[in-house]
C-alpha cells in the first residue's frame, strides 16, 4: 500500500512538465497581482490576495482539466474533456464571487469595477492555465491601463 501511495505522489504530470505547470501558476499569480494591486491602492474590498487567489484557482482548474485528458479511467470508455465547459464553469464561479462584492447604497452601485477586475483575474488565470501567457500579459496591461487612464479622464471630465 505504501508503494502505491509513493507512486501516486511521484507520478509526473500527464501533459506538461512540472516546470511548465509551475510557470503557468506563477505567471497567473504575478499578472493577477498587478490587477489586484490597482484595487489595493484604491482600498477596495477585493485587493491583491483576492485577485491572486482567483487567478490561481482558475489556472488550476484549466490545468486539472488538461491533466484529466491523460488519466486512464476506464479502458473501454473514451474520456473527453470539453475545455469550453471547464472555462464556462470557472467563469460562472468567479462571476458569482465577484457579484458578492457589488452592492447598492443610497441609489449608487458600489464596487462594480472590483467585481469586473476579479472576473478579469479569472480570465487571466484561465489563459495562463491554457498556456496563453503572452495573451494574459497583454490583457493585464490593457486592463491596468484602462483602470488607471480612464479614471484620470473621468476626473478631468468631472464625472468621477
Amino acid at each position: 500500500m505504501l508503494d502505491a501511495l509513493i507512486e501516486e505522489v511521484s507520478t509526473p504530470f500527464g501533459s506538461a512538465s512540472v516546470a511548465v505547470i509551475a510557470a503557468r501558476l506563477l505567471v497567473a499569480i504575478l499578472l493577477a497581482g498587478v490587477i489586484g494591486m490597482e484595487r489595493e491602492w484604491r482600498d477596495k474590498p477585493a485587493g491583491l490576495r483576492t485577485h491572486m487567489l482567483v487567478a490561481v484557482a482558475a489556472c488550476l482548474f484549466v490545468l486539472v482539466g488538461q491533466q484529466l485528458s491523460y488519466v486512464p479511467i476506464n479502458e473501454d470508455a473514451d474520456l473527453q474533456v470539453d475545455p469550453l465547459r471547464l472555462i464556462e464553469a470557472v467563469t460562472a464561479g468567479v462571476a458569482f464571487m465577484a457579484a458578492g462584492v457589488i452592492f447598492t447604497s443610497r441609489g449608487q452601485v458600489r464596487n462594480l469595477k472590483t467585481g469586473a477586475s476579479m472576473w478579469m483575474a479569472g480570465a487571466v488565470g484561465v489563459a495562463c492555465g491554457a498556456g496563453q501567457m503572452p495573451l494574459a500579459a497583454l490583457a493585464t496591461v490593457v486592463v491596468v491601463c484602462v483602470m488607471v487612464a480612464v479614471r484620470r479622464i473621468e476626473k478631468w471630465m468631472g464625472t468621477y
